[in-house]
C-alpha cells in the first residue's frame, strides 16, 4: 500500500462536486505555472483529483498519466459533465485495470477507484496522446491543443493576407506556432513574443519555431501581456472557454493588444464573421479597417 501523502489536482473541478485537498499540486496545462503531470515519479502520490478533459485521446492520456502517478492504492477521482466524456470515464478507466464507483451530480459523473497494483494499457494511451509530428501539418503538434489536427482556417486566411510586419511584436494565443511562421517570415521583425494560455501548445511552437528572434511565453492573456511599446500584434482569438462561446474572451485580447502597442502600432485580427468586436476595436484605436471578409471569417486592421 502507498507511504506517501501528496495531493494534486488537474484543473479546476466544481468545489460543491469535488473539493481538492489544501496544497494539492496543481497539474492543469491551461494554469500558468502549473507543475506538469509528465514529469512525476511513478507512484508518487496518495490521491489525485481530476476534471477530465473533453477530447478521447487526450482525456484516456490525462486519466493515463494520473494513474502512472498514484502509488499503487492510491486514489483516484475524476469527474466531467455527462455530455463532456463524463458518461466514458467509468469504461475508461476499467480499460486500465481499475475498479470503478460512479456517481452523478448536476449533470456530471463523478468516477472514484484506487490505482490498482497491475496497471494495464497505461504505455498505449500516452503514447497516443503525446506530442507527435503531423506530415500534413508539417509541425509538431498535441492532442487536445487548440487545432491540434487541422489548420484552422482563421489563421489560414490571416497568413494568406497578413503583410511583411516590422519591429518587436507579439501573437497573442499563439498554438503550436502557425501564424509565427508567416510573421517571422519577414526580415523587418526584430522579436516575436509567442503567447499562450496552454504549455502543450508552447511546447510545441518552440520545437516549430527555431528563430533566435522568437520568444515564448505561458500566460493568461486575460491577466494581461506583460508587453509594452510593441510595434504590432497578431491574433485568432479563441471564442470558447470549455466549449461553451465566450465573446468577452476575445474582446480581452483586443483591450490586451491596444496596452500592448505604441501609438501608431498595428494589431491584425481575424474572427468569425458573427463576433461583435468592432465595438470593442474602434473606442481603442485610431482607425480600424475591414481588410478582407471570406468563408465565415473578418479580418481587421486596427491602428493605435
Amino acid at each position: 500500500m502507498h507511504t506517501t501523502t501528496r495531493s494534486g489536482v488537474y484543473g479546476t473541478p466544481p468545489a460543491e462536486l469535488a473539493e481538492a485537498p489544501g496544497g494539492a499540486t496543481q497539474f492543469s496545462p491551461l494554469i500558468p505555472g502549473a507543475a506538469k503531470l509528465e514529469e512525476q515519479p511513478e507512484g508518487s502520490f496518495s490521491d489525485l483529483l481530476v476534471l477530465a478533459p473533453p477530447g478521447t485521446v487526450e482525456r484516456r492520456y490525462t486519466i493515463a498519466l494520473a494513474l502512472r502517478a498514484l502509488a499503487p492504492g492510491g486514489a483516484l477521482t475524476i469527474l466531467a459533465p455527462k455530455d463532456k466524456g463524463g458518461s466514458r470515464i467509468a469504461k475508461e478507466l476499467k480499460t486500465f485495470g481499475c475498479t470503478v464507483s460512479e456517481t452523478s451530480r448536476r449533470h456530471y459523473r463523478i468516477c472514484t477507484c484506487e490505482r490498482p497494483s497491475l496497471l494495464t494499457g497505461v504505455d498505449e494511451a500516452l503514447a497516443e496522446g503525446g506530442p507527435r509530428f503531423d506530415d500534413g501539418l508539417g509541425l509538431w503538434t498535441w492532442p487536445g491543443v487548440f487545432s491540434w489536427n487541422r489548420l484552422d482556417p482563421g489563421s489560414v486566411l490571416l497568413e494568406q493576407n497578413l503583410p511583411p510586419l516590422k519591429g518587436r511584436g507579439a501573437d497573442f494565443g499563439c498554438g503550436i506556432g502557425v501564424l509565427a511562421r508567416t510573421i517571422l517570415a519577414s526580415s523587418t521583425v526584430e522579436h516575436l513574443a509567442m503567447l499562450d494560455i496552454d504549455r502543450r501548445a508552447l511546447e510545441m511552437a518552440a520545437r516549430n519555431i527555431v528563430d533566435p528572434r522568437a520568444e515564448t511565453r505561458w500566460a493568461d492573456i486575460r491577466s494581461g501581456s506583460g508587453l509594452t511599446g510593441l510595434n504590432f500584434v497578431v491574433m485568432n482569438p479563441p471564442f470558447h472557454d470549455g466549449g461553451a462561446e465566450d465573446q468577452s474572451l476575445g474582446q480581452s485580447f483586443i483591450r490586451r493588444a491596444a496596452e500592448s502597442l505604441r501609438p501608431g502600432g498595428v494589431l491584425w485580427l481575424v474572427a468569425n464573421r458573427h463576433l461583435p468586436y468592432e465595438g470593442v476595436l474602434k473606442p481603442m484605436f485610431r482607425r480600424v479597417t475591414l481588410k478582407v471578409e471570406a468563408g465565415g471569417y473578418k479580418i481587421y486592421e486596427a491602428m493605435k
